[in-house]
């Protein structure tokens, strides 16, 4: 058996008794991965739908539980090998969909879980995963086939939101805002004398809609002050006319000369 015990779990659960197996494998002895049966018996519906869940992500994990409540130790270790990767991963929990559980066992020739994806091909399961991380692999297959990995779009988000001490997202520029409320956001900060950073939220779709679920925020722009985010227009124009502005933002301040202000003004 292998040292995981992923077969043997699999085998315990149905009150097998087992001596000596591989990594609950079907396929070839010396492939590393499993294969799609020609003759599967599985219903048309059945295995479209899995074809869709297997390609719904990039790299895709067929686990028992959540990324953030793993229900077995096997599936605790191939989250943790990804996320030590920083690698973006859907993921869905087999324990809730028997149909999917059973499935894609046949499938995919590949009689236990968890099951890791990655361009809808399989990978394996918590040993293979770590022995390609270990070698080195698994970053190889990851570059080969064109997934991101090394830095999470979280670890992008918090990168740009900390760039300056007062960063505004915003549609447009500065100089060239593309909506109303961005625009109004500007003057505000620039009435004040406040420097600050931006970026264009419409250049970057990634991060745009991203940023919405990082800051919980649906809508732009937003103001972020030390890497907190302070809101939207709404909420810095109050802080604006009640004084709370300046005050909030005072280590910051930069008040230009006269002449500077005025060739930001023209």
């Amino acid at each position: 058996m292998h040292e995981s015990g992923e077969l043997g779990e699999v085998f315990r659960d149905h009150g097998v008794q087992i001596s000596n197996s591989n990594e609950g494998k079907l396929a070839e002895p010396d492939s590393g991965k499993g294969g799609i049966s020609e003759s599967s018996g599985l219903s048309a519906a059945t295995s479209d739908r899995l074809r869709d869940l297997i390609n719904s992500g990039p790299v895709m994990l067929f686990m028992k539980g959540k990324p953030d409540e793993p229900r077995c130790g096997f599936s605790r270790k191939v989250v943790e090998i990804l996320r030590q990767e920083k690698v973006k991963f859907e993921s869905f929990d087999i324990l809730t969909d028997d149909e999917v559980r059973q499935g894609l066992k046949v499938y995919s020739n590949w009689s236990s879980y968890p099951q890791l994806y990655i361009k809808g091909e399989l990978i394996g399961g918590s040993d293979i995963v770590l022995e390609m991380q270990k070698s080195g692999e698994l970053k190889k297959v990851l570059a080969e086939k064109g997934v991101p990995f090394g830095e999470t779009l979280e670890d992008r988000l918090k990168q740009l939101i900390n760039s300056s001490p007062v960063m505004l997202f915003m549609k447009g520029t500065p100089d060239n805002p593309k909506c109303g409320f961005s625009s109004k956001v500007v003057n505000a900060l620039k009435e004040e004398g406040l420097e600050f950073g931006s970026f264009d939220i419409l250049t970057d779709d990634e991060v745009r809609q991203g940023l919405k679920t990082f800051s919980n925020w649906p809508t732009f722009p937003q103001l972020y002050y030390k890497g907190e985010l302070m809101g939207g227009c709404d909420i810095v124009l109050e802080m604006r006319n009640n004084g709370e502005l300046k005050d909030t933002l005072s280590e910051v301040l930069c008040y230009y000369s006269d002449s500077l202000a005025q060739a930001l003004w023209i």
